[in-house]
């Protein structure tokens, strides 16, 4: 069957391969056989070399493999060698290619650590990834490594400036709501929906006494939008009151927030067989006082952790990953994310991302049609 015109591979040639002798293998061919390893469910450098051997002669077909498969030693050296800042480009170079950005589109940042990829010997501590997620088209945009998760600080307008989502909604946890944070999302043209906690210990304060004291703000005139949802199944109901408002001109340091035009409130309660837990949780934000817009980002990026951080542990066994030396832990888990996003996209075989790698490494033409559609 003929390849599309312009396949995944084309945006990962522009790599530079900076291996100075032993070039057996083009790093092009590397790179193709360890994401189609992963998709099929290889986890580790000897499952992806596995793979490649039994799968030789399909992949024959579109790679040169001038010495063969490369072992999985070769695998683990260019990984740790291979520049992850270029090997990031060009995921979002491909990932910008086949996904279509729409306005207002949420877009959820969140960081996740790969827990054993620190390495004792080198004393290197396990890395932090912040990803930038896309709830619509349900794609992973792009991530950035991070030495330890407080570093988010740093990172996610890094991250902010990789990306061209002007026109979306950033929504993010309380780790980011930073005023210079809330500055690069506003100068990339985009809104934001910031969780707030006490690490802000005065806004917050002053947030939570305003709902609090809600019904008498009512009656000064101060205006709220609300909206509420109802979920249950197998025994829990959880109900969310999403309240909303613009009228803020009392808040203390409100200026030096670029865009801040809202605050939110998410009252969440559950009840499962009898016992009943409430929560309060409160944001900032640049968008207009519209609780539905409101309430749907903030549901939106609560799926991050459904839809990438837990699958990646479930259905990719990240957590349990061993890969530590140089640049490979972050360098696989942008593989991770390519076949993640790979797969989630893929309408031919329906079923969870774990099953759909098991069909991977059974059905070859489902392989051919994941990776190249």
């Amino acid at each position: 069957m003929p390849l599309p015109e312009k396949t995944i591979e084309d945006f990962f040639k522009r790599i530079e391969d900076h291996r100075h002798h032993n070039k057996l293998h083009k790093l092009i061919d590397v790179i193709i056989i360890a994401i189609c390893g992963v998709i099929a469910g290889a986890d580790t450098y000897e499952q992806i070399e596995n793979f490649g051997k039994k799968r030789k002669r399909w992949l024959s077909r579109f790679l040169e493999l001038p010495h063969g498969i490369p072992s999985h030693d070769t695998f683990g050296r260019i990984l740790e060698r291979m520049n992850p800042n270029e090997f990031q480009n060009s995921f979002k170079c491909w990932i910008g290619s086949v996904t279509e950005r729409t306005k207002g589109q949420v877009i959820a940042i969140d960081g996740k650590t790969l827990r054993r990829s620190h390495d004792g010997s080198s004393d290197k501590k396990a890395i932090h990834m912040i990803s930038a997620w896309a709830s619509s088209n349900q794609v992973v945009l792009g991530q950035l490594k991070t030495e330890e998760k407080s570093n988010e600080i740093t990172a996610i307008p890094n991250l902010l400036k990789l990306l061209d989502v002007s026109g979306c909604i950033i929504t993010i946890d309380a780790m980011g709501t930073q005023k210079k944070i809330a500055e690069t999302i506003m100068d990339k043209k985009k809104d934001y929906i910031l969780a707030l906690k006490e690490n802000h210990k005065t806004l917050y304060k002053d947030t939570a006494l305003f709902f609090k004291e809600m019904g008498n703000m009512k009656k000064e005139g101060y205006a709220f939008d609300e909206y509420e949802t109802v979920d249950g199944d197998h025994g829990r109901i959880e109900t969310r009151k999403y309240i909303m408002t613009s009228d803020i001109d009392w808040l203390q340091d409100k200026e030096n927030w670029a865009g801040l035009r809202s605050l939110g409130m998410v009252e969440s309660s559950r009840e499962i067989k009898g016992e009943c837990s409430h929560e309060k949780r409160y944001y900032i934000s640049s968008l207009d006082c519209d609780a539905k817009r409101f309430g749907n980002a903030v549901r939106s990026h609560w799926g991050i952790e459904n839809s990438v951080h837990w699958v990646l542990d479930i259905a990719f066994r990240e957590d349990e990953s061993r890969v530590r030396k140089g640049s490979a832990p972050e360098n696989f888990a942008a593989i991770r994310h390519i076949a993640l996003n790979l797969l989630r996209n893929n309408k031919m075989f329906k079923g969870s991302v774990k099953s759909k790698r098991l069909n991977a490494a059974m059905d070859i033409d489902y392989l051919e049609n994941v990776m190249f559609g």
